[in-house]
């Protein structure tokens, strides 16, 4: 598969590759989906139709699609959403057989939060042949504080080192979670500001982050009046729900692979959860043990 740097050159070309694999990093994925989304309007892909592969997925809608003729354009962008990674029998056959004859001004973009070596199979080499896979990695722990440095660099901010790794530590090699911070910060304080770690931590500390937190806990522990009251704090408050939501997404996801675990102990530390985490995520999978019902919350929320 090709690494995120192959996949910069291949955004800037002419034309986008007729399939499109992105795998990985949960934020990673979601920028570079939406980067390719961009790209392709720019391109005149002036149509756009999202699949969102749950149980029960109907493979023959993505065929009958690429056989339909456009409605409002001659390019089309298909934007199918693979949260497990895996496509299943039928999947794999759909998609081998999309690659074998790609339909003509139309690019399929397949995107996944959820990829590893076991993943690689037929059909995302069949991808490969007609187009590029990307498998977007998030850096390494010792490599996080200089990505987190120059996420702040980007959006006119810097900081120390020493609190860049506090910050990496904080958000515990979370990217979304550490982007996210990112984006309260620009909000606080003036562009060009050099924070140290001080000051980092009294920013960081005094945002609604945590408000943010709680809401994601009375989701967890099946408290909707609870979640409620939050989440019309937050509108009172002016809180963005953006960067909520996208909080919110990220805890479905983790329930959704949790539940589909056979060991869940191993899972929960592929997530890099603590113990007390852990243990709120072992209680809300108690009440709602399906794999399946987080993937259609997951699903649901993605739609908002």
């Amino acid at each position: 598969m090709h690494s995120a740097s192959d996949w910069s050159r291949a955004l800037a070309a002419p034309e986008l590759p007729a399939v499109i694999l992105l795998a990985g990093d949960e934020l990673l994925v979601l920028e570079a989906a939406d980067a390719t989304r961009a790209r392709a309007r720019a391109l005149g892909y002036g149509e756009r139709t999202r699949f969102d592969v749950e149980s029960g997925f109907d493979w023959d809608d993505l065929a009958r699609a690429g056989a339909g003729l456009s409605l409002f354009a001659t390019r089309r962008l298909l934007d199918l959403r693979l949260p497990a990674g895996k496509p299943g029998k039928d999947g794999a056959e759909a998609i081998v057989a999309w690659c074998a004859q790609p339909p003509p001004d139309t690019v399929l973009l397949i995107s996944s939060q959820d990829w590893s070596r076991k993943h690689e199979a037929n059909w995302s080499q069949a991808i490969e042949r007609v187009g590029v896979a990307v498998h977007l990695q998030a850096p390494r722990a010792q490599a996080l504080p200089n990505w987190l440095g120059q996420r702040l660099a980007a959006r006119g901010l810097a900081a120390e080192m020493e609190a860049l790794d506090w910050l990496a530590a904080r958000t515990e090699g979370n990217l979304l979670a550490g982007a996210q911070e990112i984006d309260k910060l620009v909000l606080l304080v003036d562009a060009g500001t050099r924070l140290d770690r001080e000051t980092l931590e009294h920013l960081v500390s005094d945002s609604a982050r945590y408000d943010a937190f709680q809401l994601i806990d009375a989701v967890l522990a099946g408290d909707a009046a609870r979640a409620l009251r939050i989440l019309a704090g937050l509108r009172a408050e002016g809180e963005d729900l953006l960067p909520l939501l996208g909080l919110l997404n990220l805890q479905l996801g983790i329930a959704a692979r949790l539940a589909g675990a056979r060991d869940f102990d191993a899972a929960a530390r592929a997530e890099h959860l603590w113990q007390a985490r852990a243990a709120q995520f072992r209680r809300a999978l108690a009440r709602a043990p399906q794999a399946r019902f987080w993937q259609r919350c997951l699903v649901w929320s993605g739609r908002i």
